[in-house]
């Protein structure tokens, strides 16, 4: 039953010409993955976005033998697929339009982990660029956070093996299929990120590898963190892609800064000046500014707030729903709350004069 279900979601992201916001818009109109192949063309062409090329391709698809084939990969090579409705689909992605349907993960990860970090940068990483990368890694491992980046040369591949160093958990997000490990060079680094986090892909296998799934998967190393980390990039690279979806989103990017004459520091120099990255120097920074604590009773204590502060029932509330989550959205919030998103601004602003809440970008408030 699973088995078929998989099946119908595989095949929905195999027709040509329809992407991740087409789908979500074709399960939503039709009530689910299976209703959409089982609508006729006169009903599809119907739904705001879906013209007649589509829905012909919807209604003449022939993908469900490709897409068996997968499912059969997918079982022999120890696969999971995580639909985006499944509660182990990263969260954070849902926030993204453009997010995947279906996300394929090998390894043993938590892709919901507290605290996620996407670290990235140029692919021809100095000396110093390396060390600064190691060091920060080092430092935030007192968070257990989870590394993310995108298992390339420099930079990224840095990152992974200073997470594994550290015991962190490491994510690496392939711009090809489960199938294939791009660069052939990081497979010993992949064998030993599976027991603490792993790979992750939207591509298929036997996906041929090109230059624009580069850029298409910066999508989702953007979207699976809090926040995204540039340490060293040149005027033009794939983590300035990266921070440019990360301010998309929403995200906190954040920058090294360089010498004005450093080739490897153009990017991070230039997110800076024109205040899409804040400028930062140590994990200190990171800890500031996204308010993090290292000390559990601190935590604690800062979660029992509401003890020694009187707070209205409305209030109570509101401040109840940022238990469950460290950082949470305004709309996520007035959801659980079953409360109007004017008014649960009202609240949440009231709570920041208290000093039980704190806000923080992109809408996002947690307890102090």
């Amino acid at each position: 039953m699973l088995a078929d279900k998989l099946k119908y979601q595989i095949a929905l992201t195999l027709i040509p010409g329809i992407g991740a916001i087409a789908a979500k818009k074709l399960i939503a109109y039709c009530g689910g993955v299976e209703a959409v192949f089982h609508q006729k063309k006169s009903h599809l062409v119907k739904i705001p976005s879906i013209g007649e090329k589509t829905a012909a391709a919807i209604v003449n698809s022939n993908v469900f033998a490709e897409a068996e084939a997968e499912l059969k990969f997918i079982e022999q090579n120890n696969i999971t697929a995580h639909f985006y409705l499944d509660k182990t689909f990263p969260q954070r992605l849902l926030h993204c339009e453009d997010s995947p349907i279906i996300l394929y993960t090998k390894g043993n990860m938590n892709l919901n982990a507290s605290k996620t970090l996407s670290i990235v940068g140029t692919r021809r990483a100095t000396v110093k660029g390396k060390a600064i990368t190691e060091k920060l890694v080092e430092e935030l491992s007192d968070f257990d956070i989870s590394v993310v980046s995108g298992l390339a040369y420099g930079i990224d591949i840095t990152a992974h093996k200073a997470a594994l160093k550290n015991g962190l958990q490491t994510i690496g997000v392939l711009a090809c299929g489960l199938d294939e490990i791009y660069p052939k060079a990081h497979y010993n680094t992949v064998d030993k990120m599976l027991n603490n986090g792993g790979i992750v892909s939207d591509y298929k296998s036997n996906t041929k590898l090109f230059p624009t799934q580069f850029a298409e998967r910066n999508r989702i190393v953007a979207g699976m963190s809090d926040a995204i980390i540039v340490v060293e990039s040149s005027e033009k690279g794939g983590s300035l892609i990266t921070a440019d979806l990360g301010n998309g989103y929403n995200r906190d990017v954040f920058a090294f800064p360089g010498r004005p004459d450093d080739s490897q520091s153009i990017g991070c120099n230039r997110l800076i000046k024109t205040n899409k990255a804040a400028l930062i120097e140590s994990a200190k920074d990171i800890e500031y500014i996204m308010g993090w604590q290292k000390n559990p009773d601190q935590k604690s204590s800062a979660k029992q707030a509401q003890l020694f502060v009187d707070l209205t029932e409305e209030e109570q509330c509101i401040f109840n729903c940022l238990k469950k989550s460290e950082r949470k959205s305004l709309d996520d919030i007035a959801l659980e709350a079953k409360s109007p998103i004017s008014k649960t601004t009202s609240i949440l602003l009231t709570l920041e004069f208290k000093g039980v809440v704190r806000s923080l970008p992109g809408k996002l408030f947690q307890q102090c």
